[in-house]
């Protein structure tokens, strides 16, 4: 994997870093503990937008010896059984609502911050909970949860939703690229095209 693929991969992930931060810097102080996604608090969709900063630091700093997973659609399709069982999700997503503290927007930017140092390195094999992958392949899927959870926060809080473009048609052609591989494809043409729908409650993730 090239340089150049990681420094156009980091240029986005900051794109979404950085719109993710805004939307959260629009939290009211008296809204933390109000509903946003599910069964879960503005709290607690934060502490779950934090994890894209979060596992780029402890990732980085974890070697792998080989490719296991070759590119951020194989990614999504690798953990499909972890995002069937959503109580370790929400369990994860819930313990990092409350590392945040008191004061959860400077942290949720000094989250931010690490990653972006962690990034300042070259391209490097990295151990997800997935297997072994390039670090500029795994950048997408946090592009992806970045962008998704802006959306899903700023309709909890009542702001504008609106993703930069690029972070758009980021997520946007991995969730293509993942549905392609699930077998979708047609499915999702069709939906798009106004032949179909999707099942209700369909998602990639």
């Amino acid at each position: 994997m090239t340089d150049h693929t990681l420094e156009k991969r980091t240029h986005l992930y900051h794109r979404a870093g950085d719109h993710a931060v805004a939307v959260i810097a629009q939290v009211p102080e008296d809204g933390w503990d109000s509903p946003a996604l599910g069964t879960w608090t503005v709290r607690t969709l934060v502490g779950h937008i934090g994890r894209s900063f979060t596992t780029v630091v402890e990732y980085s700093a974890r070697p792998a010896e080989r490719v296991d997973v070759a590119d951020a659609a194989e990614y999504y399709l690798a953990i499909a059984g972890i995002l069937a069982d959503p109580e370790q999700i929400d369990a994860r997503a819930v313990q990092a609502g409350l590392a945040l503290g008191d004061d959860p927007l400077n942290a949720v930017r000094a989250l931010r911050d690490r990653a972006a140092a962690a990034l300042a390195a070259d391209d490097r094999l990295i151990r997800t909970i997935a297997g072994g992958m390039w670090l500029s392949d795994y950048l997408p899927t946090r592009i992806l949860e970045l962008g998704l959870h802006s959306v899903d926060l700023a309709r909890a809080i009542g702001m504008p939703e609106a993703l930069p473009p690029e972070v758009a048609g980021n997520v946007l052609d991995l969730a293509v690229e993942v549905a392609q591989r699930r077998g979708d494809g047609q499915a999702l043409m069709c939906a798009l095209t106004g032949r179909g729908t999707l099942p209700p409650g369909y998602s990639i993730v």
